[in-house]
């Protein structure tokens, strides 16, 4: 049974290197759990999809839950799919400084990323319109 998870968090090391350690870990430990995903980083916010089994995903969801380098972790959505639509994937990220405000715009308030402030259906949204406009990078 393949699952999508969505969920928001906050970081709490914004410095380029502590990111990059996040996402270096993420495309060395999915590919063996079966993971699937997108991260979009932005203004010290993670937003992030992660597909897989059913089990693999939410022990994955429970780490982040506990991991130090995250805070305010709010489950965005859920729920069951018959495809992946992130399967390319092993962790893309969101080239923050290649998008155009209009987009972030279009399902929000204010031109930055606040998964916070939107349903989780909204920011879903946001992150497929991401991913078809080439906004995203990392693909291994």
């Amino acid at each position: 049974m393949l699952v999508r998870l969505l969920y928001a968090s906050r970081a709490i090391d914004t410095s380029p290197e502590a990111i990059e350690t996040i996402l270096a870990q993420s495309r060395s430990h999915n590919p063996e759990c079966g993971i699937t995903g997108i991260l979009c980083y932005g203004g010290g916010i993670f937003l992030q999809a992660i597909e897989g089994g059913r089990m693999s995903v939410s022990e994955l969801y429970g780490h982040i839950q506990r991991d130090s380098r995250h805070k305010d972790v709010v489950l965005l959505h859920y729920e069951e799919i018959s495809e992946r639509r992130f399967g390319g994937w092993t962790m893309g990220q969101v080239d923050m400084s290649r998008i155009n405000a209009s987009i972030l715009l279009k399902y929000a308030e204010k031109p930055e990323l606040d998964p916070y402030s939107v349903s989780g259906k909204v920011s879903l949204a946001l992150l497929e319109e991401l991913m078809a406009t080439a906004s995203i990078i990392g693909r291994a």
